[in-house]
């Protein structure tokens, strides 16, 4: 009971500090971006000389994802420039992921866009697909729910009125399809140029990247 208690505390604590950051940069006609997910003990807004300098980070302890009520805690409609989650989709389901869409769909901005990044259902290697599918034998695989690639992905996200971006991906012959994407823009680790297991043995672990553009006609 005192457990829970806390975390309720230190949620509406951290909660009120982001939206008076967020209000303070609407003020300021400055974007406001946002990582969902956000692993580790990072502070509500990435330090300086990091890859999210600036950006307003949660995790589900400050913000679920999957509750409007927190969104609306913290951000007002159509606020947010960019949204970021790397390797958090997957420990929903469908319907679940569909609703974030949807949730998130109501406070993107305008031109705004989600950089998501998920573990690979084509990736070539077996041992890859053994340690993401759903509960397989790697860290955080026994809560994964499903397992994309790049078909099934892209039909969720323009199911819900946005545009599918790919930007790494492998196909059904396990050819890899990068595209040239700034991670100035939304930093993914998991990725062909970012992740340190690639040094030695190239596209040993990428993601399935894709950017979900918010289409403004639907």
């Amino acid at each position: 009971m005192i457990g829970l208690l806390r975390a309720k505390l230190f949620k509406k604590r951290v909660q009120r500090s982001l939206r008076a950051e967020a209000a303070q940069r609407a003020a300021r006609n400055e974007p406001i971006r946002l990582v969902i997910g956000a692993a580790g003990p990072l502070p509500y807004v990435g330090a300086p000389g990091t890859p999210f300098a600036g950006w307003l980070c949660t995790s589900v302890s400050t913000l679920d994802a999957l509750e409007i009520n927190d969104w609306d805690s913290i951000f007002h409609p159509s606020s947010v420039s960019t949204m970021l989650a790397e390797h958090v989709i997957e420990h929903w389901t469908r319907d679940q992921f569909g609703s974030f869409l949807g949730i998130a769909r109501r406070f993107l901005s305008p031109a705004g866009f989600i950089r998501l990044a998920v573990p690979d259902g084509l990736h070539p290697d077996a041992a890859y697909i053994e340690s993401v599918r759903p509960g397989g034998s790697g860290p955080g695989a026994d809560d994964h729910k499903v397992l994309y690639n790049y078909q099934t992905l892209s039909g969720v996200i323009s199911a819900k009125g946005f545009n599918c971006k790919l930007l790494e991906y492998f196909d059904e012959n396990g050819q890899f399809h990068p595209a040239t994407w700034n991670a100035e823009d939304g930093f993914i680790e998991r990725s062909e140029h970012h992740d340190p297991r690639n040094q030695e043995r190239p596209l040993s672990y990428t993601s399935l990247i894709v950017d979900c553009i918010r289409l403004t006609t639907t």
